[in-house]
């Protein structure tokens, strides 16, 4: 109920205040198990990827997110887990007989649309660093889980790294085609990263109707 609350008003939000358009929104999956991977700029990036979902989908949609800063103190991780619906990750956990993954394979093995960045951090407005493995490991559990590519531009600006005030900015959303498992890990990262390239090149020729 939170939850629905909560990306209600975000979709009202991205509405009124950011000018989004979205290229190819049919494209994301609502149903799993699938991934989604995106690039990461901004807090942005996760709420407004939630809320391009119908609501009425919302329980099965789990974004991913590194479990030491959402889930830092009591009060972030209840409003991690119960509002956002964070599923937590252990980037630096000690005990290496667990695996920091484990939360997202529950999920998949339960229908879930997970939403993840695979450059693991934030950085600059639509420039991507590379990109860490650990999504391979979930399309090779799950080879039959579509895994969807999208490239934000624009929410980096909306709400950069640091700030807290929302700044009005026309944003494109493109979402591209399903990348299935290919059977060899370093074949679907070399897959993963043209296509995000591709995605990030369509920005150049992206219009305003």
């Amino acid at each position: 109920m939170l939850q629905k609350a909560f990306y209600s008003f975000v979709k009202i939000a991205v509405l009124f205040l950011l000018g989004l358009n979205v290229r190819r929104k049919d494209l994301l999956p609502s149903k799993g198990p699938a991934i989604i991977v995106a690039n990461h700029n901004s807090h942005l990036d996760t709420m407004v990827l939630m809320a391009l979902m119908p609501l009425s989908r919302l329980k099965d949609i789990k974004p991913v997110a590194a479990a030491d800063y959402f889930f830092s103190s009591p009060r972030k991780a209840w409003l991690s887990e119960h509002v956002l619906g964070i599923i937590p990750v252990e980037r630096t956990s000690a005990d290496k007989s667990v695996d920091p993954l484990e939360g997202c394979y529950e999920a998949l093995a339960q229908d879930r649309v997970l939403i993840l960045f695979p450059e693991g951090s934030r950085g600059e407005p639509e420039q991507m660093t590379d990109l860490k493995k650990g999504v391979s490991y979930l399309a090779e559990r799950f080879p039959d889980a579509p895994v969807v590519p999208v490239f934000t531009h624009g929410l980096g600006k909306a709400l950069p790294k640091g700030s807290f005030m929302l700044v009005p900015f026309f944003c494109d959303i493109f979402v591209g085609e399903p990348i299935t498992w290919p059977g060899n890990r370093t074949q679907f990262m070399e897959s993963l990263k043209e296509r995000f390239s591709q995605l990030s090149s369509e920005k150049n020729f992206a219009t305003w109707e």
